[in-house]
């Protein structure tokens, strides 16, 4: 079963003001509404839903998701949150928030992604796209939006924002928040971030705190339930192939046993594309490599599928805020 914080479901509550009846609401989510705020606390992902759904038979939750995220705040999430802030660079943010995310929710999972305009910041959320499932993913598209102009030494806004499921009886409200275009029944959930903002600085950087704040990270990561036979059986053949090129999905299932369709499929049951698991087994594979010192950067490169250092250099900035050979020094 999904659960998600039920730090979100408090937000929303308290978000919705004397429209709903606060205490019964949380009470018929599971949850004490004269206990601590506690984000470790989780309630049942389709609760949630539940809970959202009911509040929209209540009152117009137009614009309640955005008013959600825009409450968020760094330090609510803890480690994870301090991390965000401490990464060099807002694409150093996001990356942390692209591995680390199943620290907090084993509902979501984040994508980065290349394009011409920029970087696209992805959420991946499976399940039937029901009224409480799209209320929670323009709160989480806002709280991105908030925590990076948390860290962003100028006023940030994306360059577009993207919604899969339609229009709201106005949108209005959205893009003056966002201060950006935002386009409904689009093919993703994501945020575009401009190349310049991405690369800027944040405000409170700091390499030295961000390695402690990782390593930590680390840790809570690998106390996770070790991944399914078949995620782990694809990060491996993905690895061995990688010094090959970018390894096709349909060599890596046949390799598995399956076809490509079973393949994909199996993989979405995990919160997962084969795009994402071939990305992050490269990143992670690049992180081992660069702190064994016999590998040259050409090497890791090589090995880690890319025909030249260059894009490797770009790749790696985009995942960590930072080339390789500054983490290399930092790590060995």
């Amino acid at each position: 079963m999904a659960y998600v914080t039920s730090l979100f479901a408090r937000k929303m509550v308290a978000a919705a003001g004397a429209g709903i009846d606060q205490r019964k609401t949380l009470e018929g989510a599971g949850i004490d509404p004269d206990a601590p705020w506690d984000p470790k606390v989780m309630i049942p992902a389709n609760i949630y839903y539940e809970m959202l759904e009911g509040m929209a038979e209540q009152i117009d939750v137009t614009e309640l998701p955005v008013h959600v995220g825009a409450s968020m705040r760094c330090d609510e999430y803890g480690a994870l949150g301090l991390a965000w802030k401490a990464a060099p660079t807002l694409m150093g943010s996001c990356s942390r928030i692209e591995r680390y995310a199943r620290i907090w929710t084993g509902v979501v999972t984040y994508e980065l992604r290349q394009h011409s305009r920029g970087v696209f910041f992805i959420l991946h959320r499976e399940g039937e796209r029901r009224l409480g499932l799209r209320l929670s993913n323009e709160a989480t598209l806002a709280s991105a939006v908030s925590l990076s102009r948390q860290v962003c030494p100028v006023q940030f806004n994306p360059l577009e924002v993207f919604v899969k499921h339609r229009e709201p009886k106005s949108k209005a409200f959205h893009e003056a928040w966002f201060g950006c275009p935002v386009t409904f029944a689009a093919d993703l959930d994501a945020v575009l971030i401009s190349h310049e903002d991405s690369e800027r600085r944040n405000i409170l950087g700091d390499e030295g705190i961000s390695k402690y704040l990782t390593s930590d990270l680390d840790n809570q990561l690998a106390k996770i339930a070790t991944l399914p036979p078949v995620v782990g059986k694809a990060k491996d053949a993905i690895a061995q192939a990688l010094s090959e090129g970018s390894p096709r999905v349909a060599d890596v299932a046949k390799g598995l046993g399956m076809s490509a369709r079973s393949f994909h499929r199996r993989l979405s049951e995990h919160g997962l594309s084969f795009q994402m698991l071939t990305e992050n087994t490269r990143r992670e594979l690049a992180e081992g490599l660069l702190k064994d010192e016999q590998y040259s950067l050409a090497d890791v490169a090589f090995l880690t599928g890319f025909s030249e250092q260059s894009s490797f250099t770009r790749a790696f900035k985009r995942w960590l805020g930072t080339t390789p050979a500054n983490y290399r020094k930092t790590r060995t």
